[in-house]
C-alpha cells in the first residue's frame, strides 16, 4: 500500500520538490553557492568540497527537472556550462531562506530553554 506522504508528493510537485530538496544534504549546499556566484560545475564542486562530480551533475539534473534550475550552454572552445535560478528557482529560495531563519528561532529558543 502506498504511504500518505508518497501519494500527496506525487499529486502535488511543489511537496515533492520540498521534500527532494530539503531530503538532500547536497541539493541546498549547490543552491547556496549559486546563490553566491558559483555556477560553474567545477567551481560549485571546488566549493562545496566534499561532493563528488557524480553526486553534484545528479543533484544539478534533479534541479534543472525540478525547474529550480536552468543550464546555460555556451558555444565555446572549450565548452562553458553555467547553472542560474529559474523565476521559479527564485521563489523557491526565498521559502528556503525562510526555513532557514526558522531553524535559527528555533535553535535561539533551545538554547533559551536549555539555561
Amino acid at each position: 500500500m502506498e504511504s500518505a506522504r508518497k501519494k500527496n508528493s506525487r499529486e502535488n510537485p511543489v511537496t515533492a520538490l520540498l521534500e527532494d530538496v530539503l531530503g538532500c544534504k547536497w541539493s541546498w549546499r549547490i543552491l547556496r553557492e549559486i546563490r553566491a556566484g558559483v555556477n560553474r560545475p567545477g567551481a560549485l564542486e571546488r566549493s562545496i568540497g566534499s561532493i563528488s562530480a557524480k553526486v553534484l551533475n545528479e543533484r544539478l539534473r534533479k534541479l534543472q527537472r525540478h525547474g529550480v534550475l536552468r543550464k546555460i550552454e555556451y558555444p565555446e572552445i572549450p565548452p562553458r556550462v553555467e547553472y542560474c535560478y529559474t523565476r521559479l528557482g527564485e521563489r523557491f529560495f526565498a521559502i528556503l531562506e525562510q526555513i532557514e531563519a526558522v531553524e535559527r528561532d528555533y535553535a535561539e529558543h533551545k538554547a533559551g530553554a536549555n539555561r
